[in-house]
């Protein structure tokens, strides 16, 4: 076995759509089809799912070698993003010379939900302000009825533990929790723990995961924390829900007191160590981001294009926003109202 600390990607999320607007030229670009090849080869060597995609990746070489031997100065930039986006990989990114990354693909559950949430309608639910803390990132506060309500925006943040042990003791006195974590594209796998560890009261096991091939070795989650809230909880998620995004609710699917909610996420379960980084520096200086390890789900599937399905499901959609509707979260108070 390989024993490895896992840690999850950030699906950055930012438009293909003027590309060349954030892509610096290079004064002197002489090694383009080096790049090419050491990006094909990178992806050959450490890529999970190649098979599981059915890709036939000796084949765009031959599709794209060419492409790569054309291009000009920063014309290499869009030959890479389009081999990559061949992978269809929400974590699959490349770096420009100016020190921004360009996603190479978007999911289909992704483009459906990016404007199914707003937390302005999520005020509606509430007779007070929600209060706000770590810098910004999680919302708390109690929805008449006595039911906590606790939003996570990111995963990708340097402290998540205190915000959110700060948030969990000011509603522990709740008969019910709504966690939220729609539109959360993820971040690190350690803040996945310190949230899953509060809602249980024993040990339990991590799904699978798999770094080149061999089963990677992870300490279960235990609990920890001043209490464990045993009440019912509600997770909310959606299709924009990404990467540890989706590993907090297919985890929090096994404790027996949380039912999850809303829609299917979005699909991108590649993740990465620190012995096998995902970023991974071109000979000429630019920088490819490639997931290394292949995350499962409990049922032994990757949710890479798969997703995370969540118990109950309930669409949104952009409508039902303009009509100042969540349906969402009323489905999730009325359903905690019975407890």
């Amino acid at each position: 076995m390989v024993k490895t600390k896992l840690l999850l990607i950030l699906s950055t999320v930012i438009l293909l759509t003027g590309c060349e607007d954030i892509i610096v030229k290079p004064e002197n670009s002489n090694l383009n089809v080096e790049d090419f090849n050491a990006t094909w080869a990178r992806v050959n060597a450490i890529y999970p799912y190649l098979e599981l995609k059915k890709i036939n990746w000796d084949s765009l070489y031959i599709v794209y070698k060419p492409k790569a031997e054309q291009a000009k100065g920063d014309e290499i930039y869009p030959v890479l993003i389009d081999l990559l986006g061949e992978l269809k990989d929400m974590h699959i990114e490349v770096g420009t010379e100016g020190g921004r990354l360009v996603e190479t693909y978007q999911g289909p559950r992704w483009l459906k939900d990016k404007y199914s949430f707003n937390p302005i309608i999520v005020r509606n639910y509430f007779d007070r302000e929600l209060k706000i803390t770590g810098e910004g990132n999680i919302e708390y506060e109690i929805i008449p009825g006595n039911i906590g309500y606790i939003y996570v925006g990111s995963f990708n943040v340097d402290n998540l533990k205190n915000p959110f042990y700060q948030a969990l003791n000011y509603i522990k006195n709740t008969k019910a929790l709504i966690l939220d974590i729609r539109h959360n594209n993820g971040g690190s796998s350690d803040h996945v723990e310190t949230i899953v560890n509060r809602f249980i009261t024993s040990t339990l096991e991590k799904p699978e995961s798999y770094l080149l091939g061999e089963l990677t070795q992870s300490p279960p989650f235990t609990p920890q924390g001043p209490f464990p809230y045993i009440k019912p909880v509600v997770v909310l998620i959606n299709g924009v829900c990404a990467s540890a995004g989706e590993y907090l609710p297919e985890v929090m699917k096994q404790i027996s007191t949380v039912t999850v909610v809303g829609d299917t996420t979005a699909g991108a379960s590649a993740g990465a160590t620190l012995d096998v980084p995902a970023k991974y520096n071109l000979p000429s200086g630019k920088k490819v981001y490639i997931g290394t390890l292949d995350l499962r789900r409990y049922d032994g599937l990757p949710w890479e294009w798969i997703g995370v399905a969540p118990d109950i499901r309930i669409e949104q959609t952009k409508e039902d926003l303009a009509n100042g509707k969540d349906k969402q979260l009323e489905f999730a108070i009325n359903m905690l109202k019975a407890f």
